[in-house]
């Protein structure tokens, strides 16, 4: 199995639903980096994956609808996690067009330099 992964940035705020005295409760922003890790059994011709430059809809996506935003108007509970899986989402549902080799392995979102949240399909492919 060979495995790819492009990291980008975007810088956005949210708040969580947790109790006032939460530090998270208050909206807040973090300088957000979100990882596509890809997958293939084989390479193409090129001896690629995927060709980097094929993953930039990603980044329009990011710079469209979750930079410099609120998250919480675009995901409900706007965690890592389901940050992570917003964004699984979007790129499995036709946001992303990939060969049919080359499948995404998992969405990792990081909101600092020491944390990650990730989602993926399970072992058996599903999500």
């Amino acid at each position: 199995m060979y495995r790819i992964g492009k990291t980008f940035g975007f810088e956005a705020a949210h708040r969580l639903p947790l109790p006032p005295t939460h530090k998270c409760s208050r909206l807040h922003g973090h300088s957000y980096r979100a990882e596509v890790i890809l997958g293939a059994e084989q390479l193409d011709a090129n001896g690629f994956v995927i060709d980097f430059g094929e993953l930039d809809p990603v980044k329009a996506y990011l710079a469209e609808q979750l930079d410099h935003r609120d998250l919480g108007v675009v995901v409900a509970v706007p965690s890592s996690e389901n940050i992570a899986r917003h964004l699984y989402d979007w790129c499995t549902n036709g946001g992303l067009l990939l060969p049919n080799q080359v499948r995404i392995e998992a969405i990792r979102v990081s909101e600092t330099e020491s944390t990650w949240a990730e989602y993926g399909p399970d072992e058996k492919g599903r999500r």
